[in-house]
């Protein structure tokens, strides 16, 4: 089967590619180019051309046909409208990765499966993930287009610590410095390492009977945030400082950390598999957080470049901490 990734070299991208060039397809990339090194993926055939430039792009995709197209960036409807117009009539299955907090947030039962209702009116980035899932199933319906949703929750590498402030946080925690966790840390989340979610998707290329279905990917392991911070610093070997503080707090410190947290990780956050597993049997998810975070420590252990302290949000984390002990006194 040939393959297109659009993009391939991001977290969830690069894994995929990885799986599908060991099972013997013929990947493609289209990207520019630019961030070929961070992740590089062997066996891979690199078509460079801009997505946003149609006119350009559609004559670099002239000679090829697909498949299967996965599309990795698309953000807001007018992205999917410009691909449905350069990939009608050459590829049989375009798969596009929606995100799974385009679901009922916050959710009124759990766990979420694929007909929960879609609404989520905090986050932006969601809503406009809902209306590209819109404009596509309205061409699947009206014009045939190929079309397939995948919905990731919050997948992760080990070039990626999935909580908020990623490395400052750790460093912090390397330091001694409290750290910031919202509400009280007992809410249940989903963390799903990208090797295990390229097994669900890679399983689903080349077959027809997806063509519009939905499909959420996720690990089966459910984690409060206490958990998830206790494994961090059992990887560094450290108890971690906890402030706990409301996420509303945050959100009137941070707007980007408080649309993500209220629209998303401040609720308990579950899901049920079983629709991923029925069309992938196969289908497994094998690496926990604890030991993902492991891999994720040594990366960054042997990888001084990515060692970057972002000191503005640092400043900021002790900015709330101060406020919010004050506001208690």
């Amino acid at each position: 089967m040939n393959i297109l990734f659009i993009g391939g070299t991001g977290i969830i991208s690069s894994a995929c590619s990885a799986l599908a060039v060991t099972r013997g397809m013929n990947v493609f990339h289209l990207n520019r180019g630019y961030s070929q090194s961070i992740r590089p993926t062997q066996g891979v055939t690199s078509i460079t051309a801009d997505i946003r430039n149609f006119e350009a792009c559609k004559h670099t995709l002239e000679p090829y046909e697909f498949d299967v197209v996965i599309d990795f960036i698309s953000f807001v409807p007018e992205h999917i409208e410009q691909n449905i117009a350069l990939f009608q009539n050459k590829t049989k299955q375009y798969i596009f990765i929606s995100s799974a907090s385009i679901y009922q947030t916050p959710p009124q039962s759990l766990p979420v499966t694929e007909n929960t209702v879609r609404e989520n009116p905090i986050w932006e980035y969601s809503r406009n993930k809902i209306a590209c899932e819109d404009v596509l199933l309205d061409a699947f319906y009206n014009h045939s287009f190929p079309a397939v949703i995948v919905r990731p929750s919050h997948t992760y590498d080990k070039t990626l610590l999935p909580i908020e402030g990623g490395y400052t946080v750790l460093h912090r925690i390397t330091q001694n410095k409290p750290i910031v966790i919202h509400g009280d840390g007992s809410s249940l989340w989903t963390l799903t390492h990208a090797r295990d979610f390229a097994k669900g998707l890679v399983g689903l290329f080349g077959n027809s009977k997806t063509l519009g279905e939905a499909f959420h990917i996720t690990s089966d392991e459910w984690l409060t945030w206490n958990q998830i911070y206790e494994f961090i610093g059992n990887a560094v070997n450290k108890t971690p400082e906890v402030v706990y503080i409301p996420s509303t707090i945050i959100a009137e410190h941070n707007k980007e950390i408080g649309d993500s947290l209220l629209g998303d990780k401040t609720h308990s956050m579950i899901f049920d598999n079983s629709k991923i597993k029925a069309f992938v049997p196969d289908f497994t998810c094998t690496i926990p957080f604890a030991e993902g975070v492991h891999e994720i420590i040594d990366f960054y252990t042997k990888t001084p470049s990515f060692q970057q302290i972002d000191n503005s949000l640092d400043k900021l984390f002790d900015t709330l901490i101060r406020s919010y002990q004050n506001l208690l006194k």
